[in-house]
């Protein structure tokens, strides 16, 4: 039994323990700002540049999760009950950080995940995170609310992207921007499911009450708070909005997913299993790809790590289908125990977003370099010689024993 003397020792050292594990995961505090993307460190450098460039508004959209950002901080918080069993005498000197998804090899890993509005970010939005992805041969996967269109984007991106489908709770809209994603030759479509109950982002109404700008040029106070939103999105140009109440229909369940199968031919994936029993039902119902997703912590409030979804996610597909997995990517060693917990791939937002604010094309592809560099030192150190080599034998439970 704990003397009382060491009873208050113990709290006493608490907080600072609680403050020191994510100062450690994000590199510190920092001195100063980076002034080119090279002098970036890690993804982080990024991140305190972009707040520090960005409106307040534009920040609080990048930087919020819901209620009281739980799930936000458990994404990243995951990833620490994870360590690496690393191993000695492997002789890895250049390790192969290759993938294939279907019948396309990637370079490595890493997807750029769909993030909307990135012009809130950089004026060139999401053209220049296009060319970063073309330069460094990245897989990119659009946002329903991207402030450039579909066919632009492939355009700088140099092939068409994967399309992720917010389907709003109007059918024929759905069936419009599905009819233009096809169009635009875009071989993927992921379906979006994490947002149909709503989401109540208190992070980012907080930091739009800190911005004095006068914001009407760009979101009219005459529309309602979902088509006011999306009635200047280039993919809902031309269609009908007047009747649209949200992004996703309320009650969305699998008929809804069974008739978008029935629209879309094509490479079908989900976004936002998060369980072994939704992973085997989007099995059954016919599903080519899953993410394992929260939606960065913007989604719900379930305080629960994606990275803990992942394992029985992947139970639940046993091989059948690609699992790309989601949310607190921030080091190559979080892309290294995704892999190792079962994802094909892993998608990052955040970080790219810093890159894109701090220094536009240059800054993402910069985070994609850094991400890329780290996992391959990971590789190195684990004495993988390839990403098939990961596997859970590599990484130690701290909540074991």
């Amino acid at each position: 039994m704990k003397t009382r003397r060491e009873v208050l020792l113990s709290l006493a050292a608490a907080p600072a323990a609680a403050m020191l594990a994510p100062a450690l995961r994000a590199g510190g505090t920092g001195d100063g700002l980076i002034e080119s993307p090279e002098q970036a460190l890690d993804v982080f450098d990024f991140e305190r540049l972009a707040r520090a460039k960005l409106p307040p508004a534009h920040y609080g959209y990048l930087a919020t999760g819901v209620d009281g950002d739980a799930t936000l901080a458990a994404n990243e918080a995951g990833f620490r009950r994870w360590s690496l069993r690393v191993r000695r005498l492997a002789g890895v000197a250049k390790p192969d950080t290759s993938v294939k998804l279907f019948d396309r090899a990637w370079p490595s890993p890493i997807v750029i995940n769909p993030l909307g509005s990135q012009r809130a970010f950089h004026p060139d939005g999401e053209l220049a995170t296009a060319r970063a992805a073309a330069t460094r041969d990245v897989l990119q996967v659009l946002s329903t609310v991207s402030s450039t269109g579909v066919e632009d984007v492939s355009a700088a991106r140099g092939e068409p992207v994967w399309y992720q489908l917010y389907p709003t709770d109007q059918w024929a809209v759905t069936e419009a921007l599905v009819r233009r994603a096809e169009a635009a030759g875009c071989p993927a479509l992921a379906l979006t499911v994490d947002l149909a109950g709503g989401s109540n982002r208190v992070t980012m109404v907080r930091w739009q009450r800190r911005d004095d700008r006068d914001c009407g040029s760009c979101h009219s106070s005459i529309r309602t708070q979902v088509s006011g939103f999306i009635a200047g999105k280039p993919m809902f140009k031309g269609l009908d909005l007047s009747a649209v109440g949200g992004l996703s229909p309320a009650d969305m369940d699998w008929a809804f997913f069974d008739r978008l199968r029935g629209l879309w031919k094509r490479k079908l994936f989900i976004k936002g299993i998060v369980t072994r029993e939704d992973a085997e039902l989007a099995v059954a119902h016919g599903v080519d790809g899953l993410f394992v997703s929260n939606h960065g912590g913007r989604g719900e409030d379930s305080g629960r790590a994606s990275i803990e979804s992942l394992p029985e996610v992947a139970a639940g597909v046993r091989g059948r289908v690609p699992v790309i997995l989601d949310g607190g990517i921030r080091r190559g060693s979080d892309v290294f125990k995704a892999l190792a917990l079962g994802a094909n791939a892993v998608g990052i937002g955040r970080p790219y977003a810093w890159g894109l604010a701090s220094f536009g094309q240059a800054g993402v592809e910069r985070v994609i370099d850094l991400l890329r560099a780290e996992l391959a030192v990971n590789m190195r150190q684990a004495g993988t010689a390839s990403i098939a080599d990961i596997d859970a034998s590599y990484l130690a439970d701290s909540r074991a024993g």
